[in-house]
């Protein structure tokens, strides 16, 4: 088990640190513990862990992901679909925060689960499985920011259709729109000690943008529908002759909406006591995302007035919109209200943004990415991973282009991001399960038998997605709907296996190179007083 006593000489290590050069008072017990990974000290701990919950709450802000997808969803499955759907994933979503919550508290790492499964994984196939994690999580980051972008681009291009009636929205509209929320977006990320600040800010933005439209909307409504037409009516107009296959469909769009749990475990190197504060960070993203999707859906649904498929067919492409036109009786009323959840967008692309960087720089640390040289710095004067960023952005900016030749592969992406990042949640859980529980460490975060149930949904769950999550949108199955995320898997598998294969295979830095120079990196410790 030399594995796990890696991790439990950060006593004997402080000690011998002290008798050498007296020094252990002034070295970080946080970077000592990283040290002791492998890993030096580059990004400064200025995250509490309110703005690490914000950065995580802002990215998953599943009563906004409902917001986006909640009209969508309703021709595969109707209210109940989201009203249950909701009560189903958030369920699902507790199991897997808790399955990550105990890895990142046992081994709080940056690199999240490409790292874990370095750590958890058979000897012989530990850098593979390392790999494969940090590809998967990597690309679905890119494609959640993608899906992002693209909801906000569709939201302003809509507020000014709403406020310009003779306006006919096409794609290239949307896509400029895409384009600048993008590069808006990229700034936030470019300056270090005031994204705790901005991450804070975005957490509040989006419950008080949450409680302004939770109050309003139903309250000026001026008829509500019944509790039936909300608790109680399924709708299938996708052409599936089965209910069960047309409520799955629609659920990829509830599920949507509490994707990226794992945001939290990429600041583990910016927050003091990771091992206590990422796992709070976790759940509480997904018990205020719960609280909020569920009583936000509930009250739109009442608060829709007429036949809903008015609001489905709506010139501005925006369901949300139109339901709040509807309501209010106002378009300057309903636009207001859409920028609340315009401006808690930007707050989840920010958050995407970062969540991404943090994913690419702490994988180019073990040469997991071509370019990983310049990848893995840190701008000691901006104190980010900079060019991480950067190349992030980019690629988002690049799969973009996508929308403007086809919106239904575009689409396919958002699937895809869903599903990569389950896979790349199961790979280390897979790994601990096989190697066991037992052997493993535990950090503060560790619930035993409940963890081990839970370890054991997300990787039923994901195997569920894997499948389920790739039939198509609708009957008959036309160019137009049909469901090309198998595409996406294979366009992202040929891309890994070819770096794998010409580069990746010789360079990538694996478990036993990491433990080789941990005595560098705690003598460098000794006689500097920091780990940086």
């Amino acid at each position: 088990m030399a594995e796990t006593t890696d991790f439990e000489k950060t006593a004997s290590v402080e000690a011998a640190i002290d008798t050498d050069h007296g020094k252990s008072s002034s070295i970080d017990l946080d970077a000592i513990k990283l040290a002791e990974m492998g890993y030096t000290q580059d990004m400064q701990r200025n995250f509490s862990v309110w703005s690490v919950l914000g950065v995580g709450f802002s990215l998953t802000n599943s009563w906004f992901g409902i917001s986006a997808a909640m009209i969508t969803g309703i021709n595969s499955g109707g209210p109940m679909l989201i009203i249950y759907g909701i009560i189903l994933i958030a369920l699902i979503s507790t199991c897997v925060g808790i399955s990550l919550s105990e890895l990142a508290s046992a081994l709080p790492n940056a690199g999240g689960q490409y790292f874990w499964a370095n750590e958890l994984a058979p000897k012989k196939y530990a850098n593979f499985a390392s790999y494969l994690t940090g590809w998967f999580a990597w690309w679905g980051s890119i494609f959640t920011s993608a899906s992002v972008a693209l909801a906000m681009g569709s939201a302003l291009v809509g507020c000014y259709q709403l406020n310009h009636p003779d306006f006919v929205i096409k794609t290239w509209h949307v896509f400029v729109a895409y384009q600048l929320a993008n590069i808006f977006c990229f700034f936030f990320n470019c300056y270090g000690k005031t994204l705790p600040t901005v991450a804070k800010v975005t957490l509040w933005t989006s419950l008080t943008s949450f409680a302004v439209i939770l109050i309003t909307v139903p309250s000026v409504a001026p008829t509500h529908q019944h509790a039936k037409f909300v608790f109680a009516t399924f709708i299938n107009n996708t052409g599936w002759e089965q209910g069960g296959i047309a409520f799955i469909v629609g659920l990829v769009n509830t599920n949507w909406s509490f994707a990226c749990l794992d945001a939290a475990t990429h600041l583990a190197e910016e927050v003091h006591n990771p091992e206590r504060m990422v796992p709070i960070a976790i759940m509480g993203t997904v018990a205020i995302g719960f609280v909020t999707s569920w009583f936000f859906s509930m009250a739109m649904f009442f608060s829709i007035v007429g036949d809903f498929s008015d609001i489905t067919a709506t010139a501005t492409f925006v369901p949300i919109l139109e339901l709040f036109s509807q309501a209010l009786r106002n378009n300057g009323g309903a636009i207001f209200l859409e920028f609340l959840i315009i401006a808690t967008g930007f707050g989840c692309l920010i958050a995407s943004h970062t969540w991404q960087s943090r994913l690419c720089w702490s994988f180019a640390r073990d040469r997991g990415l071509p370019g990983h040289k310049w990848l893995s710095q840190v701008d000691k004067r901006l104190d980010v991973p900079l060019y991480a960023h950067f190349v992030s952005c980019v690629i988002v900016a690049i799969v973009g282009c996508l929308y403007l030749a086809s919106l239904t592969a575009f689409n396919s992406m958002i699937t895809a991001c869903i599903v990569l990042l389950y896979i790349s949640y199961s790979i280390p859980v897979a790994c601990l399960l096989i190697r066991g529980r037992s052997t493993l460490k535990p950090g503060p975060f560790w619930l035993g038998p409940f963890g081990l149930f839970s370890n054991i949904v997300l990787l039923a769950w994901t195997l569920f997605t894997l499948v389920m999550y790739s039939f198509p949108y609708a009957k008959p199955v036309l160019s137009s709907n049909m469901n090309y995320v198998s595409a996406v898997y294979g366009v992202v598998t040929m891309i890994m296996a070819i770096d794998w294969l010409v580069r990746g295979r010789k360079s990538f830095r694996g478990v036993g190179e990491r433990k080789s120079d941990v005595e560098g990196v705690l003598r460098r410790a000794s006689v500097t007083g920091s780990v940086h």
